[in-house]
């Protein structure tokens, strides 16, 4: 039958897997930002190091091949990860840079970053990325999330802010990168913004 779409599931990854599958998770992170092969190996170091910071919890979305391409099984077409974020961690101090002192004091002791979340851009528009970010959240000890994200209009800012993700900075430039970035934080459990 054609038009249809292949059965996709996601899953809690554990972080065995996801160390020896690297390779598999930084090409959707590649492809899904348009980053080249050098920026990609830039990132192999840093995310070793993110998979063994403490309450580091992964998760990934599988889609079934296409009928009629070749191959067989699954495959990986998104993930999402993220730790507990603690003084010392590059992130978290750059974000303690932006926020204001109360702002701070609020949302970031002990919370969730949401590091990376990414999905094939042939499977976007198919809500992975919700399922993924409903999925990396659930059921954590943290009471919030956090997260940074180009501060732009772009699918992935609306579905977190349609998700409860409320701005705690606007505009900020991290070390490195010319983009304007947004800050956004979540009380956990997530509870969707209301629709108009």
């Amino acid at each position: 039958m054609t038009g249809t779409t292949p059965a996709t599931r996601v899953t809690e990854l554990p972080t065995a897997w996801v160390r020896e599958h690297l390779h598999d998770v930084l090409a959707i992170y590649g492809a899904a930002m348009g980053y080249g092969d050098s920026v990609v190996a830039g990132r192999y170091g840093y995310a070793v190091q993110h998979t063994e910071r403490a309450g580091f919890r992964a998760v990934g979305a599988f889609a079934e091949a296409p009928p009629g391409d070749g191959t067989t099984g699954e495959r990986l077409v998104g993930f999402g990860y993220g730790y507990q974020v603690a003084p010392g961690q590059w992130w978290h101090d750059q974000v303690r840079q932006a926020l204001d002192r109360r702002t701070a004091k609020q949302w970031l002791p002990g919370a969730f970053e949401v590091c990376e979340l990414h999905v094939l851009p042939d499977q976007q528009s198919r809500g992975l990325g919700r399922q993924l970010l409903h999925a990396l959240l659930e059921g954590l000890p943290q009471t919030t999330a956090l997260l940074s994200t180009p501060d732009t209009d772009t699918k992935a800012f609306r579905l977190y802010r349609a998700d409860g993700f409320v701005d705690l900075a606007r505009g900020y430039h991290f070390p490195g990168d010319s983009r304007p970035f947004a800050i956004l934080g979540a009380r956990l459990p997530l509870t969707p913004a209301r629709r108009a």
